[in-house]
């Protein structure tokens, strides 16, 4: 392997440039060609890997092997030049031969291999290794997809490492390349324009978050028996954007805690602190979400337990109403019940029964009837039955 040359000293670009280079233009633009592509394949289940390399020199692209050891010689055959490597769910063997090349250390490469990372900035002496996650708002299931982006940053490369979707790097490159001043400053400008591009990646989530929030608050209140589903479903996609965007404002504060000692261009710490900026405050939007779910779930727990105790309520008056007719049906029918017994049982009609030839048989049992149901009466009315 030869030995990896140091960067040569570099222009500063104009504001303009940079700006042009990591703020995404108004129209969208035509996804990259990718001459260097080269396919390979774990094993015919696997999803097959990418591999773009493209040499840069003076911040003009030279050149895009079809291989990476067409790559290699090209970097060790150029006095001033820098390759850009960029991987999509690369296999094993891809990564190894890069780390043997770039000498990159093995606990960075296990990292890349194995993904599931949280973000993170580790120095390995020459060698950068960042771990970010990208987001972007899916807005047909109204759901965030997450992805991951490892990236190594070398004196002459940058290799990129993307598990995931997000974020789409050809745009970044092909800005950067229509910016060649920029290039000039060597792998560090792709690393800062990198984490530019999954920064700004954040504020469409962030948009889209507020809209769910909205909805939801609409739901709660029109009692949506499906809102609590999605509000935990929501609190749950915040909690991974927290552990996207908190790291990351750490990281960026460590990068530019090294601008002294690693020479960092002045353009470039100007920018970089920009991103930090936007950073912290996607940060903060993202904890406000959270803090606003929480509140809106204990709003829509409230409301939940207020229509609960109505319809118990209203079931409990249900029910007293069908006791109190209960209590009336019943009422009337002891005092029917009372005539009744007496006339069955003096109709009969056995010769022997008393009373039966009686002169005053017929009004006494006539009064008989008579008292016995006004005094059921009077007791089913001052036991408020009636």
């Amino acid at each position: 392997m030869s030995e990896r040359r140091a960067r040569p000293a570099s222009k500063n670009p104009v504001k303009s440039a940079w700006r042009r280079a990591v703020t995404p233009p108004p129209q969208p633009e035509p996804p990259e060609p990718a001459p260097a592509a080269r396919t390979t394949a774990s094993d015919s289940s696997e999803v097959a890997s990418v591999v773009q390399a493209v040499m840069y020199r003076d911040g003009v692209r030279v050149s895009a092997p079809a291989t990476l050891a067409e790559t290699y010689r090209e970097l060790r055959d150029q006095s001033c030049g820098m390759a850009w490597i960029g991987l999509a769910r690369p296999t094993e063997a891809e990564l190894l031969s890069l780390a043997a090349e770039f000498d990159l250390h093995p606990l960075a490469v296990e990292d890349a291999m194995e993904a599931h990372q949280r973000p993170k900035l580790e120095r390995y002496g020459e060698t950068l290794f960042v771990v970010l996650r990208a987001a972007r708002y899916l807005d047909a299931p109204e759901e965030v997809d997450f992805g991951e982006l490892h990236v190594f940053v070398g004196p002459d490369f940058v290799i990129t490492v993307r598990h995931g979707a997000a974020p789409d790097l050809s745009a970044v490159r092909q800005r950067m390349e229509e910016t060649p001043e920029l290039l000039k400053l060597g792998p560090e400008a792709v690393l800062y324009a990198i984490l530019d591009a999954v920064v700004d990646g954040y504020e469409p989530v962030v948009v889209g978050v507020q809209n769910d929030i909205d909805e939801i608050e609409t739901e709660v209140f029109r009692g949506d028996p499906e809102v609590s589903r999605r509000i935990y479903e929501l609190s749950r996609e915040m909690v991974e954007f927290q552990r996207a965007t908190r790291p990351l404002v750490g990281m960026l504060h460590a990068l530019m805690a090294g601008f002294s000692k690693y020479g960092t261009d002045e353009e470039l710490q100007r920018y970089l602190r920009d991103v930090a900026d936007h950073v912290t405050h996607t940060s903060e939007r993202v904890d406000g979400f959270r803090q606003a779910l929480t509140e809106i779930l204990t709003v829509n727990t409230t409301l939940v337990t207020q229509q609960q105790n109505a319809e118990m309520r209203a079931l409990a008056e249900a029910g007293f109403e069908q006791n109190e007719e209960i209590k009336k049906i019943s009422s009337w029918a002891a005092i029917l019940f009372a005539p009744t017994l007496v006339g069955t049982i003096y109709g009969m009609n056995f010769d022997h029964m008393p009373e039966l030839h009686w002169v005053f048989g017929y009004p006494f049992a006539i009064a008989l009837m008579g008292v016995v149901c006004t005094s059921l009466y009077v007791i089913f009315k001052r036991r408020d039955w009636l």
